[in-house]
């Protein structure tokens, strides 16, 4: 079974488009549970996910309630019922193609691979620097994450197994919170790599950073990174030395972001 974790809030505008991906999937739908996660919508976001329930007797969906408390916490809730050998998160206002499921599975069942987590590329963009592909696949460390993370969350599938040697999100992140999940997973000697194909569509195909969404927010994603690297390095991940040069080297992605962030802006 693949559990299917989607935290939502105020998503009236998405959810049903969001839903439509899951059930449109070319897998066997009996083998999904769908564990949507209001977390404190003010909108008919709760109405329209009820009614689409009623309407879609052949997608499992459970429907759970929260005070508004942030996207990790509300995945947690998710997590802590899933019961599938499988884990793929989804964001309330992303897309997934239909063949996404089939072919992160087919990857995930391989035991020659013995891939534990596995994330796609999404708005069809590319696999940057430090990641590499080879044999259509580019594995995720820990080191590379710290300079790089090309894991958005509606991407990935992973094992139960990682929340059994790793935990659930930290809830006091909300921002930059999956990259510090990754990071922790990472150090927990999981296989991880990112499937070379564009199999997600996020917030409608636009810039994800920068542009929509938590990380429309670049300062606030600065600190979220900076309290990412902190927490690393008191836990011993990275030392002194790496962590003044990490600090450094936010600040000026932080500073490049806001320059092409704004020059996005005088194009539109």
């Amino acid at each position: 079974m693949i559990s299917v974790i989607i935290p939502m809030f105020n998503a009236e505008k998405t959810i049903i488009r969001t839903l439509d991906s899951v059930r449109n999937q070319d897998y066997d739908l009996n083998q999904f549970e769908v564990i949507v996660i209001n977390d404190g919508s003010t909108d008919n976001s709760k109405m329209l996910v009820e009614k689409y329930i009623k309407e879609n007797p052949s997608l499992h969906i459970k429907l759970l309630e929260s005070v508004n408390g942030g996207v990790s916490k509300a995945r947690n809730l998710g997590l802590k019922i899933a019961k599938g050998e499988f884990i793929a998160l989804l964001d309330a206002d992303d897309e997934w193609l239909s063949e996404k499921t089939k072919k992160q599975l087919n990857y995930l069942n391989n035991k020659d691979l013995q891939i534990d987590f596995i994330a796609t590329r999404r708005n069809n963009n590319k696999i940057l620097l430090p990641y590499r592909v080879e044999n259509n696949l580019a594995e995720i460390t820990f080191k590379k994450l710290l300079i790089r993370n090309e894991a958005q969350p509606s991407t990935v599938i992973f094992k139960r197994k990682i929340l059994e040697n790793t935990g659930y999100f930290n809830e006091n992140h909300r921002y930059a919170e999956d990259l510090n999940y990754w990071m922790k997973i990472a150090k927990s000697n999981n296989k991880m790599y990112i499937l070379d194909e564009s199999l997600m569509i996020a917030d409608g195909g636009k810039k994800t950073f920068g542009v929509a969404g938590l990380s429309a927010n670049l300062s606030a994603m600065q600190d979220g990174f900076q309290k990412n690297l902190k927490e690393m390095y008191l836990l011993k991940y990275i030392n002194f030395t790496h962590y003044v040069f990490l600090s450094v080297f936010y600040k000026a992605k932080y500073l490049l972001l806001l320059g092409r962030t704004y020059y996005y802006n005088l194009r539109k």
